[in-house]
């Protein structure tokens, strides 16, 4: 099977990996740094993602390995396929849990009972989405993230590395928590929280 990974960057490595486990053979790479970027690891980049997304017949299954949720979203909306969940085999998913398109779930994650994972998603390595949460499209959910059950992560939502939230927290959209952050409290939509425990970045 083919696949078509845009962005060509250590992401997009861990990213075309999990493609090879999850059946994919032929996986080439677009990106802006063509052509001074012809390689990355080793898979070939192809061309770059404005010239991908304008020759209709080259078009595959593809993913985007960006990690910006809002450029994520911008080329995602843009793809007329965009492959199903990509899945490492070490990550521990409920039956129940349903995830959307263009989504990756990295290994040792683990995605618990009737957990709702949006399209355009990260859930990054070793985090922990625990029974009921929801996570909204193009959220990234850190490596070693802890969100204990009931969570709601708004669209375009960045959880930083090792953050840990309470149960039933909600946190708006396009927000950000901090690394190693403690939520215990509610997170308004555009802010950024930080510390132990998490309270509002004055800019």
């Amino acid at each position: 099977m083919s696949l078509i990974v845009i962005g060509a960057s250590g992401h997009g490595k861990v990213i075309a990996e999990i493609a090879e486990y999850n059946g994919f053979s032929d996986i080439r790479f677009y990106d802006d740094k063509f052509p001074n970027l012809r390689n990355i690891g080793k898979w070939q980049v192809e061309g770059t993602v404005a010239e991908y997304l304008a020759n209709q017949e080259l078009h595959s299954l593809t993913v985007v390995a960006i990690g910006n949720n809002g450029v994520r979203e911008r080329i995602q909306s843009k793809l007329p396929l965009v492959c199903d969940p990509l899945i490492h085999p070490r990550a521990i998913i409920s039956p129940s849990v349903a995830i959307g398109k263009g989504s990756v779930v990295m290994a040792g994650a683990v995605v618990n009972a009737d957990c709702k994972i949006g399209d355009g998603v990260i859930i990054n390595t070793g985090a922990i989405v625990d029974h009921d949460c929801v996570i909204e499209n193009f959220a990234h959910i850190s490596p070693q993230v802890a969100l204990a059950g009931a969570v709601k992560v708004g669209c375009s939502s960045w959880v930083g590395i090792g953050a840990c939230v309470k149960q039933s927290i909600v946190i708006g959209q396009c927000a950000i928590v901090g690394a190693g952050g403690v939520v215990v409290k509610n997170v308004a939509d555009s802010t950024t929280v930080v510390g132990n425990p998490a309270t509002l970045l004055v800019k």
